[in-house]
């Protein structure tokens, strides 16, 4: 097959150094309903600080606005802990010099004084006085705070620390019920220690417990806030530190004695330490490149969040702090080469959480892989049907695919063996449930009256409309499930063979054989030369463009003269931004480039849509679409790539625009590069035959080294390195330790 047309958009690039796409080979060669509600840009205008179910949601100033409209606020378990935190001194607001949340698990704001009065005695005049207020989680919600004097003269300063809670439902907080949960509370003062106590609907008592390193001069209480209050004298050039500690505590926890602040520094650095050498690292000849992989490793840890005796990657700061089936299994599924400790444990946690009943109410059914888990009070309550709720067409499959790339990366057959009974329990679910009417392909229907109307990745309400605009009507066969459920068979029937039953593998070679045909003949629409997003109620196309057939691709479900004209129109203008693929074509009726699911640019989407072009062997195509991603990311601050962001067309000079609400770090995004460069690279493993296998590795021209290095693949080892001369790219073996075989596929 000839490539895809790798020329750009017309449009001029922002960054011609960095925005190249490589020559050609040889020729031989995932929310509920709809977005959240806030209307800010919060990864522009926000800290995010986070540790296990614990995170900080701040202003750039470190401060948090009791009643404001951003989300901010101490969360854990689902709930908002303090609703608002600011400090003051002399009662004037500090002015901002600098503020980053880089590390993850740890914020750094520096400040500085406007004129500062005791009376009508100008007392420090502006910028003499720096403070630095330095935050981790670790438990508790730790701040130190520095204030350092410039003056040469002496200085008494008040220094005011102001706090709130609400305890407020995530579900509240994100404007998506009225108001059930939380409101204002009372402070207690006992001891210098303030205490803020919710009981809840759900009958379980909530308290946010504020404890002093040096102990207030006094504390105040009015309007349900409590201000403790430092007298502070400082000595010209002397500096003084405070500290505060705030403890999110659910139900009847003992009360924790809270680490000295030190200690949890150390804590949590040598956790991030622990998880990168635990990685398999990867350097390249670019700077930014690397810093990018760095990033997106780090984002994934601090995204990291234990459950039992495990662990999950959360989807995203601040909506989605919690156990998410897809989401989880899609970033834990990117990470395969690089880490398998969360895929292995995003299996088992969702395992043992597998649907086992029909339920309505949760859109529950047995085998069904679950969609959401949430721990706050309207969940706990049965206000909300999170405990947990299933509405997610996808998971189920993803968690097949997941189960067996596992086994690929791993050869743990004994661990495949454990967990088969719940894996025959989702190939169950997609035949006996998710197949509604019978016609062999997978649909959703929402049955739950507080449910999710579309439960497809692209959730929101409006996702699945038709080209003149009408909103499609369920039971809806997604374009992209099908693929899914096509990989899932075609994969469960690899661990069939290796755990030594051919017979289940052959019969899912052919269900998934059929499927194929079936899809290619229902779906295609021969006119626009491109799938269907969907099939509705009435068994009618779809036919709006969208990105959803470029998971196609990645799946392997498109037939082969089908590849082609789908790759071409994917990266067509009306569907590439510049920035990558839109969600929807810009020539669609219902095209909207600030929406979330119609018109967006989505990471995670571009990952699977580049993997599954380099499946097709459309090389060149790939990296058009990891240059675009990679430039975005450029942009982007701390080199992070964010949920998603506006499909506004790329122009000279700017960047990617923001969409308002993305979570960032969030977990497929920082997924993302790793997925990439896997499918640049073309590495595949099959560690129960003690196979590496690399497929036409091809490196765009921003990459001339690749060095892998300490990559797992069974109980075997390897380093290489991938090298670009002009348009060839060869690699060669550094180290191996172990049976592995490195085969070069053609």
């Amino acid at each position: 097959m000839t490539e895809p047309d790798p020329k750009p958009e017309p449009e001029p690039t922002e960054n011609p150094s960095l925005s190249v796409v490589a020559p050609s080979p040889p020729a031989a060669q995932s929310e509920e309903g709809t977005a959240p509600v806030l209307v800010t840009d919060l990864a522009s205008k926000t800290l995010a600080v986070k540790e296990g179910e614990t995170f900080l949601y701040s202003d750039l100033e470190g401060n948090l606005d009791h009643g404001g409209d951003f989300g901010l606020g101490l969360y854990s378990h689902d709930t908002r802990y303090l609703s608002h935190f600011r400090m003051t001194v002399n009662g004037r607001d500090l002015v901002l010099l600098s503020s980053s949340a880089e590390r993850g698990y740890m914020s750094h704001v520096d400040l500085t004084n406007p004129d500062l009065y005791e009376g009508d005695v100008l007392c420090a005049p502006q910028q003499t006085i720096n403070v630095r207020r330095i935050r981790a989680i670790y438990g508790h919600l730790f701040e130190r705070i520095r204030i350092k004097n410039y003056n040469p003269t002496d200085v008494t300063l008040e220094i005011q620390l102001r706090f709130g809670a609400d305890f407020a439902d995530i579900f509240d907080v994100r404007g998506m019920t009225h108001r059930h949960s939380g409101g204002s509370h009372t402070p207690s003062v006992a001891d210098s220690v303030i205490e803020f106590v919710h009981e809840g609907r759900d009958r379980i008592r909530r308290m946010t417990r504020i404890r002093f390193g040096v102990e207030p001069d006094r504390i105040d209480v009015e309007d349900a806030l409590a201000t403790a209050v430092f007298r502070v004298h400082l000595e010209p050039y002397q500096t003084r530190l405070l500290v505060v500690s705030v403890e999110p505590i659910l139900g009847t926890e003992d009360d924790r004695a809270a680490p000295n602040f030190d200690h949890a520094v150390h804590e949590l650095r040598r956790s991030y330490e622990e998880w990168e050498r635990e990685s398999t690292q990867i350097v390249t000849d670019n700077e930014l490149f690397n810093q990018l992989l760095d990033r997106s490793l780090r984002d994934l840890r601090a995204l990291y969040t234990r459950v039992g005796e495990g662990g999950v990657l959360a989807a995203g700061i601040p909506w989605y702090v919690t156990i998410f089936g897809r989401d989880s299994l899609i970033a834990s599924h990117q990470l395969l080469a690089v880490n398998t400790r969360p895929a292995r444990e995003a299996l088992e946690l969702l395992a043992a959480r597998q649907g086992t009943e029909e339920n309505d109410w949760r859109d529950e059914q047995p085998g069904k892989i679950l969609h959401e888990v949430r721990d706050g009070e309207l969940a706990r309550a049965g206000i909300m049907p999170h405990s947990p709720y299933f509405g997610s067409v996808d998971s189920t499959p993803w968690f097949l695919i997941l189960y067996a790339q596992h086994l690929r990366w791993t050869g743990d057959a004994e661990f495949a063996r454990g967990l088969l009974p719940a894996a025959e329990a989702a190939l169950g679910w997609i035949d006996r449930y998710g197949d509604l009417d019978g016609d062999g392909f997978v649909e959703y229907l929402c049955r739950s009256p507080r449910g999710i109307r579309n439960q497809g990745w692209k959730d929101s309400h409006d996702s699945m409309v038709h080209a003149d605009g009408r909103l499609a009507e369920p039971p809806i066969a997604l374009s992209e499930v099908q693929g899914y459920v096509y990989l899932a068979k075609t994969r469960m029937a690899d661990v069939y063979r290796a755990l030594g039953r051919p017979e289940d593998a052959l019969r899912l070679e052919d269900e998934a054989e059929r499927l194929k045909i079936r899809f290619n003949q229902a779906f295609w629409m021969e006119d626009e030369r491109f799938f269907a997003a969907a099939l509705d109620a009435d068994k009618q196309q779809v036919r709006t463009l969208m990105s959803n057939p470029g998971h196609g691709l990645y799946s392997g479900i498109v037939d082969e003269d089908k590849a082609l004209p789908l790759a071409k129109r994917l990266l067509a203008p009306d569907m590439f931004s510049g920035w990558g693929v839109r969600t929807m074509s810009r020539s669609a009726a219902a095209y909207n480039p600030m929406s979330y699911h119609n018109g967006s640019v989505w990471p995670h989407d571009n990952a699977l849509i580049a993997a599954g072009l380099k499946r097709y062997r459309f090389a060149r195509a790939t990296n058009r679409v990891a240059t675009a991603l990679f430039d975005a990311a450029v942009s982007a601050d701390y080199l992070r790539l964010p949920e998603l962001f506006c499909g506004f067309t790329r122009r000279t000079p700017n960047r990617p625009v923001s969409y308002p609400i993305a979570c960032s770090p969030q977990a497929w995004a920082a997924g993302s590069p790793f997925l990439m460069l896997q499918a640049i690279l073309g590495l595949s493993a099959r560690a129960h035959e003690n196979l590496l296998t690399v497929n036409l590795p091809h490196l765009p021209t921003w990459l001339n080294t690749v060095e892998v290095r300490n990559l797992t693949v069974g109980q075997s080892t390897v380093s290489m390195v991938f090298r670009r001369e002009g348009e060839i790219t060869s690699f060669s073996l550094l180290s191996r330790e172990g049976d592995l075989r490195v085969v070069m596929e053609e």
